[in-house]
Formats: structure tokens, C-alpha cells, sequence
């Protein structure tokens, strides 16, 4: 069934203001889809996914869509729409068109240069590759460019993860459990979850199996107190209350208040009453100096590149800079800096991002080390030991979009020694 030629003008007209780069292109997509209520969803799907088909593929887009005749941001727009539904299901096409959209899809990419392959920016190619070397990074690049699959966590005060896949199988949804989570479940297609009585119940909420991992290894208790650092929408802070079995003292910061009314409608959910949300100016904020060592673990889930979560957010990549990251290194130093405070002596300190670069990670892990001498590191061998996690790691958490399937995610976990 072809679509009706309105569809590439309205492709265009989003993905142009996409392209700009100012926000995120979700938030963009969803102003647009307001905007615009006569799309119909399948409408929406397609343009959706003709957007994300070409932030994906932009270096290699760009590419083609200068080598034909005519505007280069229609040419961008026809090759996501060609990528995401098929050429023939395009109306409105000029016969031209229609010739340079079957030629262009029928080019061997493997045959393109390395930076076009791996449709990342090029300052971010070179560092991969300076770390890595080529293959890995085409491989780890090719990993990014596939989108994600939809893995959910099951909420243990309300389910268990047997009586979840027993019901999302007569629901009919196909899933299986994720490798390395043991709470994970990893749906094999993507149906809409808002209306089944396991999400509307809170015994399910979606987050990657990275993610989850992430909360895992906090290793929460019963009855201790807690704190989310940079708690965001808090799917790590309800993953750390229900691991908490609802007891203790699990406090959520943030210093964003919509970021933390949109975690109030998932805690309503789950069912969790041991969680406080806490909106804070800094990471100096007298709400925080109160509680300077009185903690058992904090999570700093820090502000980050999210340059690990571009299955999800293809855009990220064009919208990081080099400079931009050196304004996050400092962000992201003196927030650790911040909530170590926290810690009681024997207590955790979990430093995580979802970035792949070592400037965001190890660099400032080795940073926090140099200057805390009353802060040592525990080897995320022992730590995954210790949760019963097979995953072979040696002193930081690093997952791999490309071998391991998740988000790209690092942590390191940090304890606090008495000072002698």
C-alpha cells in the first residue's frame, strides 16, 4: 500500500528542523506529531522511522544525496523514507527520482570507506580507532546503528520474572529472559505495553539489561539508606527499591523537577513507598551536606555524552562536540566529588555513565582515586561475584552494544575506607 505523497513533505519539514541540532530529536518528533493530529499513526510510524534510519546512516546519506540532481534535503528526505518502507511504497516520486532511489539502495556499503561505514563524526571515529583499531570500531559502530531491542524489568514486589513470561506468552508477546539480568526480559518485537495489566500493575517497567545491571551492582540491602545521585525519571531508583525489598531509606536527587515528576505516575506503580525524590540546586546543596556521611550506597548515574545509548538516540552523535565533552569532564568530576561526601566509612560509591569514551569513565575514576585517598577500588570482578553475575570484567563495568547487546554502559564501584 503506497503512502500518500503529503508523508515526504512532512518528513522533510521535521527532519529539517531535526538537523539543526538544538534538542533532542524525540522531543522534536513528539512537538511535530502535536502539531500535526491528522497524521495517523501509521503516518507518525513512518516518518518516525525515517528520521531515525537517516540519523543513523547521515554520514553515508549525505554521501548519496549529493550526488543526484535537485534539493539535497529532499534527496536526504526520499533515502529515509526508501530505508525505512521501500521505494515502491512512495508516491509523488518524479520518474528521475525513482531511478536515483533504486540505484543508490542497490550500492554495496561495504564497499565504502571506513568514517562513511561507520556514519559516525569523524573526530569520533578517530578516537575510537586511535583506542581500538578499525575492526573493532566498525564492529562496535555497525552494533550502535541497529536499533534497540525492548527489554523490560520486572518489579519483584509485584511479580517474578517466571509469572511475567508465562503471562506476556498468552498475551501473545514474544520474549525471552535477558542473559546477564536476572530480573530482565527481553521482548522480541515491540507491542504497545500501556494497556496491558502487567504495566498498568507496575509489575513490569522498561529498562535496558544494562541499566539494570547498573542498579544491581550497587548491591542496595534491606533497611540501609540509599541515594539515586542524579536520579533522573528513576528507572534505576524503582530497579534499587525493589532490590531494597521496599525497606530502608532510598532517597532520589535531581535538579531537575520535571525529570522527577515524571518518576511520581512510576512510583504510584510500583507499589515502592521507601523512595524520596529530592530536587536539588547542585551537587553542593545544604540537602546533601545533611546527610554527608550517613549513607550506606549512593549512585552517581552522572551526566554524561550518551554516547553508548545511540541505538536509541542516533541523533547524540551529531549533536556531541569534543568541546562539549570537556565541559562534562569538569561536570562530571565535581559531582563525584559531591556525593562521595555522602559515604560512610565501609559504605559504596558507584560512578556510572552511559558513555564509551575513557575520558567520561576510567579518566574519572583514576581522577576521584588520586585526590580521595580515603576511597579504594573494588574490582568489578568481585562485585559481579558477589550479585552472582556471569559476566567477565576485570577492575570497571564496561558493556558493549556490540558484545554484550545492551546499551553501551561503564561503572565503577568505589569503597570508603576509615581514615588512618
Amino acid at each position: 500500500m503506497r503512502l500518500p505523497p503529503a508523508i515526504i513533505n512532512n518528513t522533510e519539514e521535521v527532519l529539517r528542523e531535526i538537523l539543526r541540532f538544538t534538542g533532542p530529536a524525540d522531543g522534536t518528533l513528539s512537538r511535530y506529531f502535536r502539531d500535526h493530529p491528522r497524521l495517523g499513526s501509521r503516518e507518525r510510524g513512518v516518518v518516525a522511522e525515517a528520521v531515525y534510519g537517516l540519523l543513523r546512516n547521515k554520514a553515508v546519506y549525505t554521501s548519496f544525496a549529493e550526488s543526484g540532481n535537485g534539493p539535497t534535503m529532499r534527496r536526504m528526505t526520499l533515502l529515509g523514507l526508501a530505508d525505512a518502507v521501500g521505494v515502491d511504497a512512495l508516491a509523488g516520486l518524479t520518474e528521475e527520482e525513482t531511478e536515483w532511489l533504486n540505484h543508490v539502495m542497490q550500492i554495496d556499503r561495504t564497499l565504502l570507506p571506513s568514517l562513511l561505514r561507520a556514519n559516525l563524526p569523524e573526530w569520533l571515529f578517530d578516537k575510537l580507532v586511535a583506542r581500538d583499531g578499525e575492526a573493532a570500531t566498525l564492529e562496535l559502530a555497525h552494533a550502535m546503528n541497529q536499533p534497540a531491542p525492548l527489554d523490560l524489568r520486572v518489579n519483584t514486589i509485584k511479580a517474578t520474572r517466571e509469572d511475567v513470561v508465562k503471562e506476556l506468552a498468552e498475551a501473545p508477546i514474544l520474549c525471552e529472559a535477558t542473559p546477564f539480568a536476572p530480573l530482565g526480559i527481553r521482548i522480541i518485537k515491540k507491542p504497545a505495553l500501556q494497556n496491558l495489566p502487567l504495566f498498568k500493575s507496575g509489575a513490569i517497567e522498561v529498562q535496558d539489561e544494562g541499566s539494570q545491571l547498573l542498579s544491581q551492582i550497587v548491591g542496595a540491602k534491606r533497611g540501609e539508606m540509599v541515594v539515586d545521585f542524579c536520579a533522573g525519571a528513576g528507572g534505576k531508583t524503582l530497579a534499587l527499591g525493589a532490590t531494597m525489598r521496599n525497606t530502608g531509606r532510598l532517597y532520589a536527587f535531581d535538579i531537575s523537577e520535571k525529570r522527577l515528576a515524571k518518576l511520581k505516575p512510576r512510583l504510584a506503580r510500583s507499589g515502592l513507598s521507601n523512595v524520596h525524590p529530592v530536587q536539588i540546586a547542585h551537587e553542593n546543596d545544604s540537602k546533601v551536606k545533611r546527610l554527608a556521611g550517613k549513607i550506606d550506597r549512593v549512585l552517581v548515574d552522572a551526566p554524561c555524552s550518551g554516547l553508548g545509548t545511540l541505538r536509541r538516540n542516533p541523533d547524540v552523535k551529531w549533536r556531541q562536540t569534543p568541546q562539549s565533552l570537556v565541559e562534562l569532564n569538569e561536570k562530571q568530576a565535581s559531582i563525584l566529588a559531591g556525593a562521595a561526601r555522602l559515604v560512610k566509612t565501609g559504605g559504596r560509591l558507584v560512578y556510572a555513565t552511559c558513555s564509551i569514551l575513557d575520558e567520561e569513565n576510567e579518566a574519572i575514576v583514576e581522577q576521584f582515586i588520586a585526590t580521595h585517598d580515603d576511597f579504594v577500588l573494588v574490582p568489578m570482578s568481585d562485585v559481579l561475584a558477589e550479585q552472582k553475575i556471569t559476566l567477565n570484567m576485570e577492575k570497571y563495568l564496561k558493556l558493549s552494544p556490540s558484545l554484550h547487546h545492551t546499551d553501551g554502559f561503564f561503572a565503577a564501584v568505589l569503597e570508603r575506607k576509615a581514615r588512618t
